[in-house]
C-alpha cells in the first residue's frame, strides 16, 4: 500500500483522482456489502500497482475493508499516506478510524483520534460516541462507557439514543453484571426512550450464556408487557440455551411455544434438536422432531440427513444409513463430503471396506472431490481387513488424484503392516515420509517398534527405539554445542559417531523388499478412537433381533483371522494370529 517509488496516473496528478479511482472506489463499496472485504483489499492494490491515486473516500474505504477482516496492523500507515499526500480528513475519515481502533480494544487511540477531530472542528455524532462506547465494552471497560453518555449530554445537538443503551447494555452483559445491565435499562426507560428486541435479547443472551435459560425464557413476558414481540432470534437464543444445559425436551417444549407466539421455527433450530436427541440417543425425540418439522412445513437439509444417517451408522446400522443417503439424494440434496465420510466410515466399521471404496467411484464421478479423510477412511478399512494389497491400491489411486499422504496416513498404513506381520514394510515407510516431508513422531516410531516386537523380534524393535533416541539426542546436541570448548565438541564428535555406527546398522534381509515406487506416493490421515465413537446400538433398542453391539466404554471385538505365511530371512517362520480389528 505503499505510494512512494511507484508511477502516477497523469490524470490523478493534475487532479484529485481520476474517473477509474472513483469508479473502483464504488466497487471496492459494494464488495464490502456484499461480504468481501478482502476483493475489496485486493482493488485498492490494483489501483497502486496501477500509478493511480487514492483518494480519500478511497481511502475510508480500505481502512472499512481493513476492520471488517481483523487487520488492524494497517491502520497508522492509511493515516500515514492520508497525511503524507496532504489530504485533510473529514469526519467520515475520522469515525473511520475510531472505529477501527474500537474495534481493537485500543481505546487510547480511539480517544486520541476523537479529540483531535473536535480539534479539527468536526464535530463527534451521536454514532461516534456509540463506537467509542462500543469499544469500551470490547476492552472491558463499560465504566469508561458511562463518562461518555455524561459528555454526550453535555454536547449540544448530540444525545444518546436507543442504539447508545443498548451498546451499554451489550457491554455490561458481556462482563457478566447484569445489575448495571438493567441500571442502564431504567435509565433507558428514564429518559422517554423503551428496550426493543434488541434489548431483549442482549439480556436473553447473557442469561442463555451464564446456563439461566428459564430466566432468558422469563424474557418474553417482560417483553409483551412493554408491547415488545418476540422474534427468530429471541426464540433461537432460548432454544440453543436449553440445548447447551442438555435440557433438550425444553427446549422441544418451548419450539411448539413458538406456534403461540406467532413465530416461525427456522431450519437451524430443527436441526440442533435433531442433534440434541441423537445426542442423547432418543430415537423418538428425533422423530418427534422429524414430524414437527413437517407440520411447520420446514424442508430438511444435508445436515438433517447427515445427523440421521450418524446416528445410524454409529449404531451399526448400515442399511438404514445408506437408505437415509438415498433418501437425501431422490429428495434432490446434493451430498457434501461429511455425508460421504460418515457412509465410509460406517461401512469401515461394519467390515465392508469393499463398499467404502465404492464410494470414491461415485464421489470421483459425481463429486463432490473425494478428500485425504475419505481415502484414508478406505485404507484404514482394507488394513482392517488384512488387506494390504488393496490399501496400497487406494493409495496409488489417491496419489493419482494429487492428494499427498500426511502422518496419519502413514501411521494408518504403518499399522496396517504390523497387523500383517511385516514390520519390514512399516519400517521402509519412514524413507517414504521423508519424501514427503511428513516428519514421524514418537508415535509414529512405537508403532514400527511394536510391528517388529509382535513377531518375536525384540531386538529390532529395541533397534528402532534406539535410533529414534539417537536423533532426538543429536538435535539435543546441536543447541549445546555453541556453550562447548572445541575439545569437547571434537570429543563429543567422535563418541557420538562411534554410537550411531553401531545403532544404525539393518539387519540384510530386512532392505530386501521394498515398496512399489507409484506405492511411495500416497495415502493419509489414521483413524484414531475419536474418530469412531463407541456409542453403538442405541437406535436399535426397538428391535429385537439385531443385537445390540457395543456400549459406551466398551471394548471393540476382537477379529481373528489367518495371517499369510511368508519367511523372512533368519526370523524363522510366521505364524498364525489373532489380529484386533479397531472399528471405532
Amino acid at each position: 500500500m505503499d505510494l512512494r517509488n511507484q508511477s502516477h496516473c497523469s490524470i490523478c496528478t493534475m487532479k484529485d483522482s481520476c474517473r477509474t479511482v472513483r469508479s473502483q472506489t464504488k466497487l471496492m463499496n459494494i464488495l464490502i456489502e456484499r461480504g468481501k472485504p478482502q476483493d475489496a483489499q485486493s482493488i485498492f492494490d490494483s489501483l497502486i500497482k496501477g500509478g493511480h491515486k487514492p483518494s480519500l473516500i478511497t481511502y475510508t474505504t480500505l481502512l472499512a475493508a481493513l476492520t471488517i477482516q481483523k487487520n488492524f496492523g494497517s491502520i497508522h500507515s492509511i493515516i500515514s499516506q492520508v497525511e503524507e499526500n496532504g489530504m485533510k480528513p473529514d469526519s467520515i475519515f475520522f469515525n473511520a478510524v475510531i472505529n477501527a481502533f474500537s474495534e481493537c480494544g485500543n481505546m487510547e487511540e480511539a480517544m486520541e483520534t476523537f479529540w483531535k477531530m473536535r480539534e479539527s472542528g468536526l464535530k463527534p455524532t451521536t454514532s461516534t460516541y456509540n463506537t467509542l462506547i462500543k469499544g469500551y465494552g470490547i476492552a472491558g471497560k463499560p465504566e469508561e462507557s458511562l463518562k461518555l453518555v455524561d459528555l454526550m449530554s453535555r454536547e449540544q445537538n448530540v444525545k444518546p439514543n436507543l442504539r447508545t443503551f443498548n451498546v451499554l447494555v451489550r457491554a455490561w452483559c458481556k462482563k457478566k453484571n447484569m445489575n448495571e445491565a438493567w441500571n442502564v435499562i431504567n435509565k433507558m426507560i428514564a429518559s422517554g426512550m423503551h428496550p426493543d428486541a434488541v434489548t431483549y435479547n442482549t439480556i436473553a443472551t447473557a442469561y442463555s450464556q451464564n446456563e439461566d435459560t428459564d430466566r432468558a425464557e422469563g424474557m418474553i413476558s417482560e417483553m409483551q408487557k412493554n408491547g415488545v414481540k418476540p422474534n427468530e432470534r429471541t426464540c433461537g437464543i432460548i432454544i440453543s440455551g436449553y440445548l447447551k444445559e442438555g435440557r433438550i425436551k425444553e427446549a422441544l417444549r418451548f419450539m411448539y411455544r413458538m406456534k403461540e407466539l406467532s413465530v416461525q421455527p427456522n431450519l437451524v433450530m430443527f436441526n440442533s434438536l435433531i442433534k440434541g436427541f441423537v445426542d442423547v440417543m432418543d430415537r423418538d425425540g428425533v422423530d418427534e422432531v422429524l414430524s414437527s418439522m413437517e407440520e411447520f412445513r420446514v424442508k430438511p437439509d444435508v445436515i438433517t440427513f447427515s445427523t440421521i444417517m450418524n446416528a445410524w451408522s454409529s449404531a451399526g446400522f448400515m442399511g438404514k444409513c445408506r437408505e437415509i443417503f438415498d433418501d437425501m439424494v431422490k429428495a434432490g440434496i446434493q451430498p457434501d463430503i461429511h455425508a460421504y465420510s460418515i457412509l465410509a466410515k460406517g461401512y469401515v466399521r461394519a467390515q465392508e471396506p469393499e463398499k467404502a471404496e465404492e464410494l470414491l467411484t461415485i464421489m470421483l464421478k459425481s463429486g463432490p472431490r473425494p478428500n485425504v479423510v475419505i481415502f484414508t477412511t478406505v485404507i484404514s478399512g482394507w488394513c482392517s481387513a488384512g488387506r494390504m494389497d488393496h490399501a496400497i491400491k487406494i493409495l496409488d489411486q489417491m496419489y493419482e488424484y494429487g492428494i499427498s499422504p500426511n502422518l496419519k496416513t502413514f501411521e494408518t498404513l504403518i499399522w496396517g503392516y504390523s497387523e500383517a506381520k511385516q514390520p519390514w514394510k512399516a519400517e521402509e515407510l519412514l524413507q517414504v515420509m521423508e519424501e514427503f516431508d511428513v516428519q514421524p513422531e514418537k508415535s509414529t516410531i512405537s508403532l514400527i517398534a511394536e510391528a517388529w516386537r509382535a513377531t518375536g523380534l525384540t531386538k529390532e524393535a529395541n533397534r528402532i527405539l534406539g535410533t529414534n533416541h539417537s536423533k532426538e539426542q543429536k538435535i539435543e546436541t546441536k543447541k549445546e554445542l555453541q556453550n562447548e570448548t572445541l575439545e569437547k565438541l571434537y570429543q563429543k564428535q567422535i563418541t557420538t559417531a562411534s554410537h550411531h555406527s553401531s545403532l544404525l546398522q539393518i539387519p540384510p534381509n530386512v532392505c530386501d523388499q521394498k515398496l512399489s515406487a507409484l506405492s511411495l506416493r500416497k495415502g493419509r490421515m489414521v483413524l484414531r478412537d475419536s474418530d469412531f465413537p463407541l456409542d453403538c446400538s442405541w437406535l436399535a433398542a426397538k428391535s429385537m433381533y439385531i443385537p445390540l453391539g457395543c456400549k459406551f466404554g466398551a471394548r471393540c471385538p476382537i477379529v481373528c483371522r489367518k495371517q499369510c505365511q511368508g519367511q523372512l530371512g533368519m526370523y524363522g517362520q510366521l505364524t498364525h494370529s489373532c489380529t484386533v480389528v479397531f472399528l471405532n
